[in-house]
């Protein structure tokens, strides 16, 4: 083995080049190191035909067509991507269990005569350090929640306090989700959520990165956002903490709601489609009644009578049940720039 071959089971404590992700994309897509890049060896179909033969023929067989496929993409991925990197070039490979996929990478590269680590285990190496972290790091913050009902601007307010310099855990950023029933299709850009595992990958390297001496602000979600779960140590500790609840006039939250929700306006049919979630509990006249409002374009009063019958309905019961410590208020006259801004200053000097 070379001597520029080093191996570590802890590489979020150093720095590397580059974080090379050698699995297949489809193993890549459900969870990798944050930061990391997909250099496979094998790709997702490769990888079913050498395993295939590997079963049904025998696994001399499948181990030299593994080794002329994994031979091809190295020399490949050679010829474009490392194509251009310099002597000093120090990258992290893994693939699933540290084998012959990241070992096949590293040999080459290191027979170049560029210094590189294995993460030794691989993958599942890190996934345990990501669930152990899970455990632990929750417990180390003092966390300060941000209630309000749908529409009164929280999620804004918090990013104003990041902008601070204040710590801040924006969930719904992580999950990539608005985390209400009539936003959860459009979630906060073109991609989908991310999986249960990469959501918590994120998660523990926003905490990881976050001040331990101060109050990291986190809005008052549950313990689900869209499809992702919260870990339990960290719902705990939201549903212990001491927090703020907003209160905002209902006029200025229904004219953000449809400034910040046009697909609303815009899509009416689905919009239709998607409250009948809602009819088991509000039942088919409440239903018919909302989609009349639609039919008019009558998008005021509509976002009017479901705040008052579900979303703040709801929101009342998750703050009781959820959030028992939070007795503190704060009012906000309009939703503006200028108040947003001026609402999180204010929370920052009274936290």
């Amino acid at each position: 083995m070379p001597r520029s071959l080093v191996y570590t089971q802890s590489p979020w404590e150093e720095t590397y080049s580059e974080i090379i992700d050698v699995r297949s994309p489809s193993e890549f897509a459900e969870d990798r190191i944050p930061g990391a890049i997909n250099l496979p060896v094998l790709d997702d179909p490769q990888r079913a035909e050498v395993g295939t033969i590997y079963k049904q023929v025998d696994p001399f067989t499948a181990r030299k067509l593994g080794a002329a496929l994994v031979a091809k993409n190295i020399a490949t991925h050679l010829q474009g991507h490392f194509a251009a990197k310099d002597k000093n070039y120090h990258p992290l490979v893994y693939c699933w269990r540290g084998g012959q996929r990241s070992q096949s990478l590293a040999t080459v590269l290191g027979a170049i005569g560029w210094q590189v680590t294995l993460l030794q285990g691989g993958y599942k190496t890190y996934r345990t350090w990501v669930l152990q972290q899970l455990e632990t790091l929750p417990p180390q913050f003092t966390y300060r929640v941000l209630a309000g009902p749908t529409g009164s601007g929280k999620t804004r307010i918090l990013r104003q306090i990041q902008s601070l310099g204040a710590p801040v855990l924006d969930l719904e950023a992580l999950a990539n989700h608005r985390g209400s029933v009539l936003g959860e299709e459009w979630q906060l850009g073109p991609t989908p959520q991310p999986s249960q595992k990469y959501f918590e990958s994120l998660l523990v390297q926003t905490l990881r990165n976050l001040d331990r001496l101060s109050p990291v602000w986190v809005e008052s979600e549950s313990n689900k956002i869209g499809a992702l779960y919260l870990p339990p140590k960290l719902w705990e500790r939201m549903k212990q903490a001491s927090g703020i609840a907003l209160e905002v006039p209902t006029a200025a939250r229904i004219e953000w709601l449809l400034q910040e929700y046009p697909h609303l306006m815009q899509h009416p049919e689905l919009l239709k489609g998607k409250l009948q979630r809602l009819k088991y509990r509000y039942g088919g006249e409440k239903l018919a009644e909302w989609e009349l409002l639609i039919d008019a374009g009558n998008y005021p009063a509509f976002v009017a009578d479901i705040l008052d019958c579900h979303y703040d309905h709801a929101y009342r019961r998750s703050l009781h049940l959820s959030y028992p410590h939070i007795h503190q208020t704060f009012t906000l006259s309009s939703l503006d720039d200028a108040a947003i801004a001026a609402s999180a200053a204010a929370l920052l000097i009274h936290q």
